[in-house]
C-alpha cells in the first residue's frame, strides 16, 4: 500500500490553481495540487481515488456548538418544528408516552412563530408529562419550560431571579434549572449524544467545532469527556473554551483553549434578557440584563492576556456590546492595545453593533465569531427581531459587511442546536442576508467558515483552511450541482474578482439551487465521514 493517495478527477479549490482537478495527500499533508496527467506521472505509485467530478474544498469548522445539547436533540424532543402551542403539547405529550420513566430533554420552540403567541403554562406542560420531569429549551436556549417533577430537582431555582410560578423560567432560575436537568442524564446518555452530534458534523463537512462550554451550559464533566471522546480520533477535533471568570487552573486542567465562549455579557432576544440601551418594543418594562459590567470584563481580558490565554465573551444586544467595548479599552490602558490585539481574544455573536465600535475592536484584534443563520431564522422587518425590537431596531442586526470592512475576524458558527450544523446553508444567509447591504461576498463567507473558524481559534499559518502544497490535508468532497464563477461584487475587499489572479469557483448558494451535499470529510489525512453509495443524492 502506496503512503500516498492521489485524488483524480474532480474540481480542487486551491487558491491560485483554478484548473486543479487532482491532489495528492502524503502522511496527512497536502504534497501536491495541479491537473491529472501531470499528477500521475509524479505518483505513479499512489492510491487513486476517483473523485468523478466531485468538488473538494478545505473542510469546514463550527465556531460555536454545544455539543451534548445538540447530540440529544438528534435522539431526543425536537421541537423546532411545532408550528403552534397546540402541536408543541401533543409533541411533548406522545414523546413522554413512548419513553415513560425518563428525564424529557427537549429544545427548540419558539411561541413568535405560534399562532397564540405565548409559551404554555407550567400546568400545561405538567398535564402533558404525566409526572415526568421535563426540561425544554427555548430556541435561543436562554429561558426553559420546566415541569414540576424537574423543579422538585432544582428547589434553588424557586425565588431565584428570573423565577416564574406558571411561565419560561430565565436567568438564574434557568441556570438551576438546566444544572438539574444535565445532572439528571447519565454518563452514557451524555456521551452517546456527543458521539451522535460529532459524527452527524462530519457529515456536514465539518472537520472542527469550537465547544462553547461552562458551568452554566454544560459543566465540566461534559467538556471533559468531549475533549476525551475527539482525542481518540475518528471524528472532528474539538475545540474546547470554558466559560467562567477567574477559571485559569480549570481551564488548563480541562485543556481548554480559552476562558470565553459563553462566558454571558447578557442574554439573548428571544428570551428578553439580551442587554439593550431602549427597552424591548414587545415588552417596554425591560431592557434585558447586563450579567457583566466593564470592570469585570476589562479585569477579565488583563488576567487572560497576562497568561497567554484567549478571553471571550457572549455578547448581544447594544448596551452590552459598548459595556464589552468599555471593558476592552479599560484593559489596553492595563496591558496595551498590542498585548490584547496579540492575544486574538473572541465575541460570540455581537448582533448589535455600529461601524465605529466594530473597528475600534478590529483594533484591538477581536475576533467576531457570528451565525448566519441567525438572520435568516429571525432577522427581517417582520421576524423576531423586528417584533421584539421593532422594525428600525429589529432590521440592523448580524451587519457581516460592517464587521468584515472594519477588519474584524470573521468566524462562523452556528450556536448548534439554536440553529442547525449546515455550514452551506450558513454561507448562503451571510450571502443573502434579510437586510440589504449588511451581507457579504459568497467568497468572504466561505473563508469566514474555514480560515476563519482556525485563526479564531489561534492557527494563523497562512495555509490551514486551504488546499495548497505543505496544509494538512483536512477537507471535504462533495456533489455539486452549480457553480458560479468570482465577478464584480461590492461586498469584495480582500481579493481581486480578475480571472488571471487565479480565484476558484464557488458552489451556487442563490436561494432557489440545491446545496452541496457531503461525499466525505477528511481530517489531516483519516477520513472521519464517508457516505454509504446506497444513499440518496439529497
Amino acid at each position: 500500500m502506496s503512503d500516498t493517495t492521489l485524488l483524480l478527477g474532480g474540481r480542487i479549490h486551491s487558491p491560485g490553481t483554478p484548473d486543479a482537478t487532482a491532489m495528492a495527500v502524503k502522511d496527512g499533508t497536502i504534497a501536491w495540487v495541479g491537473t491529472d496527467t501531470v499528477g500521475r506521472a509524479l505518483h505513479p505509485d499512489a492510491d487513486i481515488v476517483e473523485l468523478d467530478g466531485a468538488f473538494v474544498a478545505p473542510a469546514f469548522v463550527d465556531s460555536h456548538v454545544h455539543a451534548t445539547s445538540s447530540g440529544l436533540l438528534l435522539n431526543g424532543l425536537d421541537l423546532t418544528g411545532c408550528a403552534s402551542l397546540t402541536e408543541f403539547l401533543h409533541a411533548l405529550r406522545d414523546y413522554v408516552a413512548e419513553h415513560p420513566g425518563r428525564l424529557v430533554w427537549g429544545h427548540g420552540w419558539d411561541e413568535s412563530w405560534w399562532p397564540e403567541q405565548r409559551p404554555p403554562t407550567r400546568a400545561e406542560v405538567d398535564e402533558a408529562a404525566r409526572g415526568a420531569p421535563v426540561y425544554l429549551s427555548r430556541i435561543d436556549v436562554h429561558s426553559a419550560l420546566v415541569s414540576s417533577a424537574l423543579l422538585d430537582r432544582a428547589p434553588l431555582a424557586k425565588g431565584a431571579e428570573g423565577w416564574d410560578e406558571q411561565g419560561p423560567l430565565t436567568r438564574v432560575a434557568h441556570h438551576h434549572a438546566r444544572s438539574a436537568a444535565r445532572e439528571s442524564l447519565s454518563p452514557l446518555q451524555r456521551r452517546e449524544a456527543q458521539a451522535a452530534f460529532l459524527r452527524h458534523a462530519a457529515s456536514q463537512g465539518i472537520a472542527s467545532v469550537h465547544e462553547c462550554a461552562g458551568p452554566d451550559i454544560s459543566g465540566a464533566d461534559d467538556l471533559a469527556d468531549l475533549m476525551m471522546l475527539s482525542g481518540q480520533g475518528g471524528v472532528p477535533d474539538v475545540v474546547g473554551y470554558w466559560g467562567e471568570l477567574g477559571a485559569l487552573e480549570t481551564g488548563r486542567e480541562l485543556g481548554a483553549k480559552g476562558l470565553g465562549g459563553d462566558l454571558f455579557v447578557d442574554g439573548a432576544l428571544g428570551s428578553r434578557t439580551a442587554a439593550l440601551r431602549e427597552p424591548y418594543t414587545d415588552s417596554p418594562t425591560t431592557s434585558g440584563v447586563l450579567y457583566l459590567d466593564a470592570d469585570a470584563i476589562a479585569e477579565h481580558l488583563v488576567d487572560c492576556t497576562r497568561n497567554g490565554v484567549q478571553a471571550g465573551f457572549h455578547v448581544i444586544g447594544d448596551a452590552g456590546v459598548a459595556e464589552v467595548g468599555e471593558g476592552f479599552r479599560r484593559a489596553a490602558q492595563v496591558v496595551g492595545t498590542p498585548a490584547l490585539a496579540s492575544s486574538r481574544h473572541r465575541l460570540e455573536h455581537l448582533e448589535m453593533i455600529d461601524g465605529e465600535l466594530a473597528g475600534e475592536l478590529a483594533g484591538y484584534g477581536v475576533v467576531a465569531s457570528v451565525q448566519p443563520r441567525f438572520d435568516s431564522s429571525w432577522g427581517g422587518t417582520s421576524r423576531m427581531y423586528a417584533s421584539r425590537l421593532g422594525p428600525r431596531r429589529g432590521a440592523r442586526l448580524n451587519p457581516f459587511s460592517e464587521l468584515a470592512s472594519s477588519g474584524l475576524v470573521l468566524a462562523f458558527g452556528s450556536d448548534a442546536p439554536v440553529t442547525p450544523l449546515g455550514p452551506w446553508e450558513a454561507i448562503r444567509a451571510a450571502v443573502h442576508h434579510r437586510t440589504e447591504g449588511f451581507g457579504i461576498s459568497p467568497r468572504a463567507a466561505f473563508n469566514a467558515h474555514t480560515r476563519g473558524g482556525w485563526r479564531a481559534a489561534g492557527v494563523d499559518d497562512g495555509v490551514t483552511g486551504t488546499l495548497v502544497p505543505g496544509a494538512t490535508a483536512t477537507y471535504a468532497v462533495w456533489n455539486v450541482d452549480e457553480f458560479v464563477s468570482p465577478v464584480q461584487d461590492s461586498r469584495v475587499r480582500r481579493w481581486s474578482t480578475d480571472s488571471r489572479s487565479g480565484v476558484p469557483d464557488l458552489p451556487d448558494v442563490s436561494p432557489e439551487v440545491r446545496l452541496p451535499r457531503c461525499l466525505r470529510t477528511v481530517l489531516r489525512g483519516e477520513t472521519i465521514h464517508q457516505r454509504d453509495p446506497g444513499d440518496e443524492d439529497q
